[in-house]
């Protein structure tokens, strides 16, 4: 699975190098255990993140979070994760972000690439609140599969991968859920592990 993620991530990087200039009640984190039922996580929620906050707020105040809090920042995408959503986010954790080349990584934070970055981020969410036990439900009602809109409107798959959730992007590489419904006072955050890449 790596290696075509380090393949379509080169390829990002190349076409990066060319380029110019309402409230719910917070949930406990689960994962799915099988396509109908959610068992309780083992791991528990991600540090600082509180079901009150909203997830602008709790991805600042987490310790795991660090590449993608500044990556939000420098999208300017702060304000929009604050709102009232609500947002279904997939959440790639710091390591995640670490299995990103530097040179794309450092690409997505120049000023120049502000669009570019909020474009890769805004893959990452679908509007509503989709818990583990509703994106499960849509795989099996999809015969196996669910296509999700992100708020950019690309589609992004959800199968299922043994017990895990797996989504693939409009780009072709993949990530894992590593853990599903960490409640937020917006919507709910997954963690993914890896960063998802849209068609650009």
């Amino acid at each position: 699975m790596k290696t075509p993620l380090i393949l379509t991530i080169a390829a990002a990087a190349l076409a990066l190098s060319g380029c110019g200039g309402k409230t719910d009640a917070p949930d406990e984190p689960t994962t799915v255990a099988s396509s109908e039922t959610v068992a309780p996580a083992a791991a528990a929620a991600p540090s600082a993140m509180l079901g009150s906050n909203t997830i602008a707020a709790n991805i600042a105040a987490s310790p795991d979070y660090k590449s993608l809090a500044a990556a939000v920042t420098q999208a300017g995408l702060t304000q929009t994760l604050s709102g009232a959503g609500p947002f279904t986010l997939f959440a790639p954790n710091d390591a995640g972000f670490a299995q990103v080349p530097p040179v794309t990584r450092d690409g997505w934070m120049r000023p120049a690439q502000k669009d570019v970055l909020a474009g890769v981020l805004k893959y990452h969410v679908v509007p509503g609140k989709l818990t583990a036990a509703d994106l499960a439900a849509k795989i099996t009602e999809g015969g196996g599969k669910a296509v999700l809109k992100t708020v950019d409107g690309q589609d992004l798959t959800a199968t299922k991968s043994g017990d895990a959730i797996l989504l693939t992007s409009a780009s072709g590489n993949k990530a894992a859920v590593t853990q599903a419904d960490v409640g937020q006072s917006n919507g709910v955050i997954h963690v993914i592990d890896a960063v998802l890449l849209p068609k650009m």
